[in-house]
């Protein structure tokens, strides 16, 4: 497969990394210290199209093929991963699962105002009680006349108090997987009510909610695919949702090589610039290599969802290599700096805080590991 870039994809590489660098680092910090991100920034990444950058043009999207929407991905990964994930959330989530599964009406009702910033969306599968495991989920949903009544919990929802609508799995059948429905709730109807999470380690500035519905009734026609095929949606939306995290990964990492090859360069001990050393080269040289590795993995996976081909696995070895990837990128980071590292008057901390939960959402490094190995042996291992 070549991994070579169009010029197309090249300009758009850089007009991501020209914004970035203007309107997203250089606040970055201060978002982290007040863990509050300036919702401005809706209305400026919509402007650009990056909200709707991988859906349908004729819904108010760019259109653009995957290996385009990585390659912005991580260039907002880089500059800060409050903004990646709402970017990731809007576009995979979201977007990408109303465009797949949404009828005709849905779609023109729902999209044009995620594009333009008015409407965000989130996507509540997770609750305290079911997280690897979603088919175990408690929400449920009674019908109620021509409609839906819902009750339940979410926790750790990505933009769950700025949303204007939520994709709610709820159960409406047997126990398992094949009882899940997922319905579009909007978060202004009564009952539901959204908690913003606070002291988190990392992604501090990013909107995260607990949600809870209480009684939230629904239409018939906010039924989001068919009864029963819950379950199918959401894991179709994982697919694309881990190829945009493991690019927002890549960020990270990159940004951890770029500020540690600066700093090395520039500080001085013994006489000579700490980057003449051996041992500082090494780390230089790992995170290097290892960044490229898990950008050719994260091609790899959009490559394939772009021609059309099964991608499941790719996925999940793209974002389960690129999130350990940034981990490790970010700890040597720290590494390099020294003391500086400790403190946020450098990046590399806030890299490392933010990197550390990439592990763990969109399915665990182990959750991945297993579904890797289910392909590769026929064996299912999860139970």
């Amino acid at each position: 497969m070549d991994f070579s870039l169009s010029p197309e994809q090249e300009l758009i590489r850089q007009t991501a990394r020209d914004f970035c660098d203007a309107e997203i680092a250089p606040h970055a910090a201060e978002w982290d210290r007040t863990e509050t991100i300036d919702r401005g920034i809706v209305g400026r990444l919509a402007e650009l199209g990056f909200l709707a950058a991988a859906l349908p043009e004729q819904h108010g999207g760019m259109g653009l093929d995957l290996v385009s929407y990585a390659l912005v991905v991580e260039e907002i990964g880089r500059a800060d991963s409050n903004v990646r994930g709402i970017v990731s959330v809007s576009n995979g989530l979201y977007g990408k699962t109303v465009a797949r599964w949404g009828t005709d009406e849905q779609r023109a009702r729902l999209l044009p105002g995620l594009a333009s910033g008015d409407a965000l969306g989130c996507y509540a599968l997770t609750e305290p009680g079911a997280g690897s495991d979603p088919g175990s989920l408690e929400t449920r949903a009674e019908r109620d006349g021509d409609g839906w009544v819902l009750s339940g919990q979410k926790i750790f929802i990505t933009l769950g108090s700025w949303a204007a609508n939520a994709l709610v799995f709820a159960r409406t059948g047997e126990p398992g997987p094949r009882g899940i429905t997922c319905f579009v709730v909007p978060t202004d109807a009564p009952g539901f009510e959204a908690r913003p999470i606070k002291g988190k380690l990392g992604l501090r500035a990013q909107d995260t909610a607990e949600l809870f519905l209480d009684g939230v009734r629904v239409p018939s026609d906010a039924m989001l695919g068919e009864l029963g095929a819950g379950f199918k949606v959401a894991m179709s939306a994982l697919d694309h949702g881990r190829i945009s995290l493991a690019a927002g990964c890549v960020g990270i990492a990159q940004g951890c090589l770029d500020a540690s090859v600066a700093y090395t360069k520039e500080r001085r001990q013994f006489g000579r610039p700490v980057a003449s050393f051996q041992l500082v080269q090494e780390l230089l040289a790992d995170i290097a290599v290892e960044t490229a590795a898990a950008r050719l993995l994260v091609w790899r996976a959009a490559g394939l969802a772009d021609r059309g081909e099964r991608h499941t696995v790719e996925a999940s070895m793209a974002k389960y290599f690129a999130s350990e990837v940034a981990v490790r990128a970010a700890n040597a980071a720290v590494q390099a700096h020294g003391g500086y590292g400790y403190v946020d008057e450098y990046p590399v901390g806030k890299y490392l805080r933010d990197a550390r939960v990439t592990t763990l959402y969109e399915g665990t490094s182990q959750v991945q590991k297993l579904l890797i190995g289910r392909a590769l042996t026929g064996e299912n291992a999860f139970f």
